[in-house]
């Protein structure tokens, strides 16, 4: 694909540039932390509206499954109305389905109302990537992205520790109440800052019913696929099997549509740009990592350590504020080292944090949980931003707004489905775990019946009958296998995540040995070769 005519008069922003950018980003910030900030309140909830936990998990599901459909077709909407326009009706409807979330009474209420706080919260990220797109000159989008990427990667992290401060202190209903003030000064600041060039006015789009619905089944179906697989059996389930066919049959029958039609959802034709292929290819591995890895600590913090909601968000939290240190240092070495050596760094450097973190023990101190989430977040410092430069570096202008949705949902929904997966890959390892244990835990094997006999000789030297003293043991020894068989499974998704994220540095070289900005100037050192496309 060849880059744009720089002939063409250029368009810029009448206000200042870095000013659009942190509001925009305020916009976005606030649907990134609600993928998370519900999670540690959801006992909280199912308890308030006599519901079961189960039950709760439908008001996260109902949110993923809207967010993910809706960050599809963003692009398409954004042309239906204008991009302004659709910008500012995703921040007033998405304030005031959070108002309406506080308020439910009931389960199925709250259900409804986070369905459309996700159908609404889809279309920020991509409107205000391709604002600060249009906003920024090619050079300087790297230093923009970096502010996109502290609320990506700051977002998932400071949910959970937010939702538990809030919950803990206050109530679940604050957790959504939160977004209100928020919410009223994007749509001021928005109304006042942003406005749209030539290029993304309303224009006049025929409403494509196929397309539409064969992007909601499809996304729509997996999804649930995924997020109830582990409650109900997996492909035991006579449901999950139907809704895993009905998402293929979505996903691959929308893009056939997209194909064909003449005025589709989306332009896929920015598959033709090998930057933006590989790159969103590339983000879609640091969703799945950055979103499994935010929620399988936490996990083993409450489930196996015993941490509070609040205690547990604090491990993530210095994470966030070693990748704010580390994005401005990212941004100096992307002048001098080429992006794709950055992004090997950086995939490669996260496969090594998750091997260092799969050697949890049952000692293990709350300062060391840090040490290895710090590493691990260190990592997305050298992917995120290099990988959103070279991703927009050679497409033209006019497709800023469908290469953002789709940019924004392959991260998101593929984050979404890494939280399922990753999920339910530890449940599953730790029964596994628990059959293979067990299976040693037999009267007659010798590590077996010292281990009984130490401890019920010391609890009866402590006053237990001998009744009692074998009672004591066994619960002991019933405590002691579930926290081992626990660090075994929690250990071995490490490793298949360490593993999955060194599998992807060898596609880096797929990337431009170089980049060049449009028209064929360096481009604040940075170098982008768009000359095989």
């Amino acid at each position: 694909m060849s880059a744009p005519d720089s002939s063409k008069e250029e368009w810029k922003p009448k206000h200042n540039p870095w000013l659009i950018a942190v509001v925009v980003t305020m916009a976005a910030f606030m649907e990134v932390l609600d993928t998370t900030i519900v999670n540690v309140a959801l006992p909280h909830i199912a308890g308030s509206l006599g519901g079961s936990y189960d039950d709760s998990t439908w008001a996260l599901t109902a949110y993923l499954v809207a967010n993910g459909i809706v960050l599809t077709i963003s692009g398409w909407l954004s042309r239906l109305f204008g991009r302004k326009r659709y910008f500012l009706i995703c921040i007033v409807m998405f304030t005031v389905s959070s108002f309406l979330c506080g308020l439910a009474q009931s389960l199925p209420m709250l259900v409804v109302f986070r369905l459309m706080q996700g159908f609404f919260g889809g279309g920020l990220q991509p409107s205000q990537q391709s604002i600060i797109l249009d906003t920024f000159p090619p050079e300087k989008r790297g230093a923009a992205f970096g502010l996109t990427a502290i609320a990506t990667i700051v977002g998932p992290v400071l949910g959970p520790l937010l939702g538990g401060f809030l919950t803990d202190d206050y109530s679940w209903r604050w957790v959504f109440f939160v977004n209100i003030p928020f919410g009223i000064i994007c749509v001021l600041a928005v109304s006042a800052l942003v406005e749209d060039p030539p290029w993304e006015k309303r224009q006049r789009l025929p409403i494509d019913g196929l397309g539409i619905g064969l992007i909601t089944l499809g996304l729509g179906c997996l999804e649930l696929a995924c997020d109830r697989g582990e409650d109900d059996d997996w492909f035991g389930s006579h449901f999950i099997i139907l809704m895993a066919v009905l998402g293929i049959v979505g996903i691959v029958g929308a893009i056939f549509w997209m194909l064909k039609a003449r005025q589709p959802l989306l332009r896929l034709e920015v598959f033709k740009d090998r930057n933006f292929a590989t790159s969103m290819l590339l983000m879609s591995m640091v969703g799945a990592l950055l979103y499994s890895s935010s929620v399988i600590i936490p996990q083993f913090a409450q489930q196996v350590q015993g941490y509070t909601a609040t205690t547990s968000g604090l491990l993530l939290a210095p994470g966030g504020a070693t990748v704010i240190v580390l994005i401005p240092i990212v941004g100096q070495l992307m002048k001098v080292i080429p992006l794709r050596y950055i992004i090997a760094f950086g995939f490669t450097l996260m496969g090594l944090s998750m091997f260092q973190a799969a050697h949890l023990n049952p000692k293990i101190d709350f300062a060391t949980l840090i040490q290895y989430r710090v590493t691990q977040t260190a990592a997305l410092a050298f992917l995120f931003v290099p990988i959103s430069t070279v991703a927009y570096s050679t497409l033209p202008r006019e497709l800023n707004s469908d290469a953002s949705a789709l940019f924004s949902m392959c991260r998101n929904y593929l984050g979404s489905l890494a939280i399922s997966l990753s999920t339910a890959a530890v449940v599953e390892a730790r029964q596994r775990h628990q059959n293979d244990v067990a299976g040693h835990m037999i009267t007659g094997r010798q590590p077996y019946t010292d281990y009984l006999n130490v401890v019920q000789k010391t609890a009866q030297d402590h006053g237990l009958t001998p009744a009692a003293a074998h009672g004591f043991a066994m619960h002991k020894l019933m405590g002691e296998f579930t926290t081992q068989t626990a660090m075994l499974a929690y250990n071995e998704v490490f490793r298949w995540i360490g593993i999955l994220a060194l599998m992807v540095v060898p596609l880096c070289a797929l990337l431009a040995p170089s980049v060049k900005k449009r028209g064929g100037a360096p481009a604040g050192g940075i170098e982008v070769d768009a000359g095989y496309s």
